[in-house]
C-alpha cells in the first residue's frame, strides 16, 4: 500500500508542481515516519529548494532511533517537530501514546548529537488529570533540553475520536485551561522564547518559515491524500479516501475560489494569528478599502474591552484576547 501511495503522491507532484523556487518543504499529517529516509529524498528531490530551505519532518517519537535519524538528516530533513504531547507517562496512557516521556528526551538528545539544530516540540494542555503545575513542569522540561520551538494546542475534542465516545470526566476546565495556557506564555517568555503565533513560541531565528507562509496569507501546494492548498485565491483539497487518492491523484475533492470579501476575511483572520497582528496599510492597499473606516464598531469594541489593541502598523490581541479569538475574528465576518 505504501508504494503505491508513493507512486500516487509522485504522480500529483509532477502534475501540478510547477517547479517554482520553494523555501519550505513540510512533511506532516498522518504518520510520514513510517517512510524510510529514502523514501524522503526521493520526493525531496522533485521540488527546486532554495540553497536554505527549511524542510521539516513531522514525526512519531517511538518510530526514531539513531541510525534513521541519521540517515533522516542525509536525506535532506533539517527540520525535526516531534509529538510529545507531554512527558507525564500516566497521561501519555490515558491519551493512548505509544511513547514515554523519556523517550521523547532520548531522541531530542539523539537528534542534537547527530546535529539537528532546529527541533520542534508540540505539547497538548487540558488533558485529562492534567493541572496547571503539570503542564509547566512539560514546559520547563522542554526548555531544559534546549529545543528551538515549542508548539501548544488545547485538547478538543471531536467527532470520531477516542474521547469523543469515552469522555472523559477528569478533564480541566475552560478556566484552568486558560490558565494553563497564560502560565506558558509567561514560562516560555521568559525563558527566551519569542510568542510569535497564537499557538506557536521560538527561539531567536526559528519561527516556523512554513507556517509563517500559512499566516502571511501566501500561496501553497499541499500534496497527498486529504491534503489542502492555497493557489492564486483558489482553495482546494484531496479526496479523504486513500483507494480514492491511489485511483486519481490528480482530481481534486473540492475546488473553490475566494470571493474578494472571503480574501479579505482570510487576511484578517490569519494576519490575528500572528502576535504582530495585521498591518492595516498592506490591507489597505491590497483590498483598496479603509479598514479602521470599515470596521470601526468591532476595532471600537474590543480596544474599550482590552481584548485588542493598536500598534505601530495596525492591531493586535492582547493575551486575553487571545482566549476569545474565535469570538472576536466572528464579528469581523460580513453577514
Amino acid at each position: 500500500m505504501i508504494n503505491s501511495y508513493l507512486s500516487a503522491l509522485c504522480k500529483e507532484i509532477k502534475h501540478s508542481y510547477n517547479n517554482e523556487l520553494l523555501n519550505t518543504l513540510y512533511f506532516g499529517g498522518g504518520t510520514p515516519s513510517l517512510l524510510s529516509p529514502e523514501e524522503f529524498k526521493n520526493i525531496i528531490g522533485l521540488f527546486n529548494l532554495s540553497e536554505n530551505a527549511e524542510v521539516t519532518g513531522e514525526l512519531n517519537p517511538e518510530n526514531l532511533d539513531c541510525e534513521y535519524l541519521k540517515k533522516l538528516k542525509s536525506a535532506g530533513i533539517n527540520r525535526l517537530s516531534i509529538g510529545c504531547q507531554t512527558f507525564d507517562d500516566n497521561i501519555l496512557k490515558l491519551i493512548g501514546r505509544k511513547h514515554s516521556g523519556d523517550k521523547v528526551k532520548d531522541v531530542v538528545k539523539l537528534a542534537q548529537d547527530i546535529g539537528f539544530d532546529n527541533i520542534s516540540l508540540d505539547f497538548i494542555y487540558g488533558l485529562p488529570e492534567q493541572s496547571v503545575k503539570m503542564f509547566e513542569n512539560d514546559l520547563i522540561t522542554a526548555i531544559n533540553l534546549g529545543v528551538q520551538h515549542i508548539s501548544l494546542y488545547g485538547l478538543k475534542i471531536e467527532k470520531g475520536c477516542y474521547f469523543y465516545s469515552h469522555y472523559p470526566n477528569n478533564l480541566p476546565d475552560d478556566d484552568t485551561q486558560a490558565e494553563m495556557y497564560l502560565k506558558a506564555i509567561n514560562t516560555l517568555c521568559t525563558n527566551g522564547f519569542e510568542h510569535y503565533e497564537i499557538s506557536n513560541f521560538s527561539k531567536k531565528n526559528y519561527s516556523s518559515k512554513h507556517n509563517l507562509n500559512y499566516w502571511n496569507n501566501e500561496n501553497y501546494y499541499g500534496f497527498g491524500v486529504a491534503a489542502h492548498g492555497y493557489i492564486d485565491n483558489q482553495r482546494y483539497s484531496n479526496p479523504i479516501s486513500l483507494k480514492d487518492y491511489i485511483n486519481n491523484p490528480v482530481v481534486y475533492k473540492e475546488l473553490k475560489t475566494l470571493t474578494i470579501q472571503e480574501q479579505l476575511e482570510e487576511e484578517i483572520f490569519l494576519g490575528f494569528r500572528k502576535l504582530q497582528g495585521i498591518n492595516t496599510e498592506l490591507i489597505n492597499k491590497k483590498f483598496k478599502i479603509d479598514f479602521e473606516l470599515k470596521y470601526k464598531s468591532v476595532l471600537d469594541k474590543y480596544i474599550s474591552t482590552n481584548h485588542l489593541e493598536k500598534t505601530e502598523n495596525g492591531y493586535k490581541f492582547t493575551n486575553t484576547g487571545i482566549l476569545i479569538s474565535n469570538y472576536i475574528l466572528a464579528d469581523f465576518l460580513e453577514d
